[in-house]
């Protein structure tokens, strides 16, 4: 029998597999799998930067540990006893088609979590921009636990023979989503970012914890900061300020050409704006800015603001800042902390994989 608990102990022992990057711990659980995975794991890191080089060694570390702190007994514990005992075994495992993203690091991962620990299949279509990491971790999880084997398969071609979908795109994928896969059960997921609002009496830690939700995997995340609410009068170099010790982002060659792209068209077609050299702020409605921008908007009270975001449910995936406009404001710098049970979207996956 291959029950819950069970599964929590393997992703248990993959949690501490995934922290190891640094240097090998000293878990006598660990070593049968670091005699053959451990030089694999610190390879991968620099291959997935070399095949896409937006998962820089720095950020790949940062989800590999983010993954490590999540998948302890504990936390996994947390999350599933939320769910009826039942809500995991399942007489006849149905066949999950995740379709997943590639915009940050294993961002599909947490898909094909909550597809196992459900007792279900997980057919993978990984993102051609993360074709490294996902297949690796699964590589090791079977190795952890064999049972897992028959409940893994990936797809490289069009998907056949499955029974429910997962589905992280863009605004445009997910028509195309909608179109092949509306017939099934599923979760499509479309176009999401984030913001902050800022009081203007935000400490200068604040503000630089702040930049973490911006900069970290250069903005590319559904819950990095891209826009950020200003009170009227707010003086914007606090944030360049705050943001310098960010500056490195433009030696990543990506992100480099961005800022200069993004900055040569503002100039030509005369946008006002403002610059520091790695970061562009710019007065604007929008919520989604290009990489390397930043958009900013101004308010003139907390209940306009409120109104204003009581509209953006659909667009926002997460909202950054001090608590009292809306409800769920997440500390700043936590951003890309989630977790196990702040869905994408906040569609409940695992409730959902409970009705297929």
């Amino acid at each position: 029998m291959f029950d819950l608990t069970d599964r929590i102990s393997a992703f248990e022992i993959l949690g501490r597999f995934l922290g190891q990057y640094e240097k090998e711990r000293d878990d006598k659980d660990l070593e049968k799998l670091n005699q053959y995975f451990l030089e694999d794991l610190h390879r991968n890191i620099q291959q997935a930067g070399i095949y896409n080089n937006w998962f820089t060694v720095n950020n790949v570390k940062f989800a590999l540990q983010q993954w490590s702190e999540a998948l302890t007994r504990q936390q996994l514990e947390n999350w599933t006893q939320r769910y009826p005992a039942d809500h995991f075994e399942q007489d006849s495992p149905k066949t999950i088609a995740i379709i997943m993203a590639g915009n940050i690091p294993m961002v599909g991962f947490h898909d094909l979590l909550s597809v196992l620990l459900s007792g279900h299949k997980a057919l993978v279509k990984p993102s051609g921009d993360d074709e490294i990491l996902i297949p690796f971790i699964t590589q090791v999880l079977v190795a952890i636990d064999r049972r897992f084997a028959p409940f893994i398969s990936f797809s490289e071609g069009k998907l056949t023979d499955f029974d429910a979908v997962i589905a992280t795109g863009s605004d445009n994928s997910s028509r195309y989503f909608d179109y092949y896969f509306g017939k099934y059960p599923h979760i499509i997921r479309k176009n999401r970012t984030s913001a902050a609002i800022l009081n203007g009496e935000e400490s200068e830690e604040e503000l630089m914890e702040l930049s973490n939700d911006i900069f970290r995997y250069f903005g590319l995340g559904c819950r990095s900061v891209s826009k950020l609410y200003l009170p009227q009068g707010f003086d914007l170099d606090r944030l360049f300020k705050a943001f310098f010790h960010q500056k490195e982002v433009v030696d990543n060659k990506k992100y480099g050409n961005n800022y200069d792209y993004n900055r040569a068209i503002y100039m030509m077609e005369r946008h006002s704006f403002l610059e520091n050299g790695f970061m562009i702020l710019k007065e604007s409605e929008d919520l989604h800015s290009p990489a390397s921008v930043v958009y900013y908007e101004y308010y003139q009270s907390p209940d306009e603001l409120k109104e204003k975001l009581s509209g953006l449910t659909e667009k926002l995936q997460c909202v950054v800042g001090r608590p009292g406009i809306v409800a769920t404001e997440i500390n700043f710098g936590q951003a890309q902390n989630p977790q196990l049970w702040d869905y994408a979207d906040k569609v409940d996956t695992l409730k959902f994989l409970r009705t297929v």
